[in-house]
Parts: structure tokens; C-alpha cells; sequence
């Protein structure tokens, strides 16, 4: 009586960036949950691979949908060929993101567009999208993928820490904008996890040395451990939250890095 379920059966979620590292793993585990998904990335074969995993489950349903996030009309598209295909949306994961680490002094304006147009702008356009269908369905739910560099200073670039941090703040005006047609909007903010954009960072021993040095419970994460989260987020057991962010950092914002 008291457990919430976190039993997402029947629900349709679509996730961007989900053809490797983070989004894979976080569309895979919506699909464990119960989802049907729709799976948007650049690369098919990616997405190809990741709906195999979803397929061997034998639970929810894939959807390759690819596309380029950073232009408006395939990320609309996309959608719209998301719902039209599977009745509705239930739940959108802005997970996609990508970072150039370029000293704040040599930043070129072709690196800030490009970053602000990955992690931000294509996070809004796939936000208002969705919306416009969860708004006539009466509830939604929209999580976006941001960073813990989105909320303490780290040595992970200017223009990457700024739109994480943006992000952060989106998720709280879109909460307040959008509660009133029952969409719920919260983030998920990570720190260093294994995936194929991390290896080479995690490979060299310095590096990681700082990040365990600085990293209360001294360890990178797990994916299963960011898709937690998620599913928690998604599900009826955070009925009564929204325009939150979950750190998942392993302890690192208590003091920064």
C-alpha cells in the first residue's frame, strides 16, 4: 500500500541519444520497466544495436527513429513519427549531449553553437514537442539528462558546464509552465560513468586518480546506476515531484572538483 510501483507497462517513452554509452542504457532499462521506446540518435546501426538488447528482453517495443537532433524539423518529425506509430508519448529522456574541452580562451563560436545547439537547444525544441501532446493527453513526463557540471565547477569546459547548467534551470521554468497540463519535468545529473565517450578519459591513471581523489564514494559509476533514477523518475513513485534535478555523483557536489 505504501510502495509506490515503479511498473512502467504500456507507457511509451522516447530517448534521445540512445544509440550508445548513457542513452542506450537508459532506454534499454525503460524497456525492463515496461516502455515501448523510441530510440533517436544520428547513427541507425546504433540504434539498430540497441533495439536488439530491448528485443532480447522480450518486454517493451523498439522504435528506430534516427535523425539529427540540432535540426528542429527532424527532431519534430521524429516525434510526431514516434506517436504516429505508437498511439501516444508518455515520457520523453533528453539525453543527448557532447562536450568540446576547449580552454575558455581559445572557445571559437562554431564550438559554443555547436555544444549550445546539442545539449540545449535540441533539449527544448524535443521538450515543447512533446508537450504539445502530452498537454492534450493531460500528464507527461519529461526527463532531461543534465550533468553535475551543470552545478559545481568542473574541468569539463566553459560552454559544456553553461549549457548543463542551463538545462538545470529550464527543467524548473518548464515545471512550473507546464504543471498546470499535468507534465512533470526533472533532470538527472551525472558524473563520470563507463561508457565508449569516457573510456579514453578513464584510461589515463592521473586522471582518474583526481576524480577518485575527489569522489566521496571513490568510484566511477555503473550505467544501471544513472537508469535508476530515470525509472524512479518516470514512474508513480515521484508523482509528487517536479522541476527537480537528482545529482548522481557519487558525492562529488559536496565539494566540487
Amino acid at each position: 500500500m505504501y510502495l509506490p510501483s515503479f511498473n512502467l507497462e504500456g507507457k511509451k517513452a522516447f530517448v534521445t541519444g540512445a544509440g550508445r554509452g548513457i542513452g542506450r542504457a537508459i532506454a534499454v532499462g525503460l524497456a525492463e520497466a515496461g516502455c515501448d521506446v523510441g530510440l533517436m540518435s544520428r547513427t541507425r546501426s546504433d540504434l539498430e544495436e540497441t533495439a536488439s538488447l530491448i528485443a532480447g528482453l522480450k518486454k517493451g517495443q523498439a522504435y528506430v527513429v534516427p535523425g539529427d537532433l540540432t535540426v528542429r524539423d527532424e527532431m519534430e518529425a521524429a516525434i510526431r513519427e514516434f506517436v504516429d506509430q505508437a498511439g501516444q508519448i508518455d515520457i520523453l529522456v533528453n539525453n543527448a549531449g557532447m562536450n568540446i574541452r576547449t580552454p575558455a580562451l581559445e572557445v571559437t563560436d562554431a564550438e559554443w553553437d555547436l555544444i549550445v545547439q546539442t545539449n540545449l537547444k535540441s533539449a527544448f525544441v524535443a521538450s515543447q514537442t512533446a508537450a504539445r501532446y502530452m498537454k492534450e493527453q493531460g500528464n507527461g513526463r519529461i526527463i532531461n539528462i543534465s550533468s553535475v557540471g551543470g552545478h559545481t565547477a568542473l574541468r569539463t569546459g566553459v560552454v559544456y558546464g553553461s549549457t548543463k547548467a542551463a538545462l538545470i534551470h529550464m527543467t524548473k521554468v518548464l515545471a512550473m509552465e507546464w504543471a498546470q497540463y499535468g507534465i512533470q519535468v526533472n533532470a538527472v545529473g551525472p558524473w563520470y560513468f563507463r561508457t565508449p565517450l569516457t573510456e579514453k578519459l578513464l584510461n589515463d591513471e592521473a586522471y582518474m586518480q583526481a576524480i577518485l581523489d575527489r569522489t566521496p564514494l571513490k568510484r566511477v559509476g555503473n550505467l544501471e546506476e544513472v537508469v535508476g533514477p530515470v525509472v524512479f523518475l518516470a514512474s508513480e513513485a515521484a508523482n509528487y515531484m517536479t522541476g527537480q534535478t537528482l545529482l548522481v555523483d557519487g558525492g562529488l557536489s559536496i565539494y566540487g572538483f
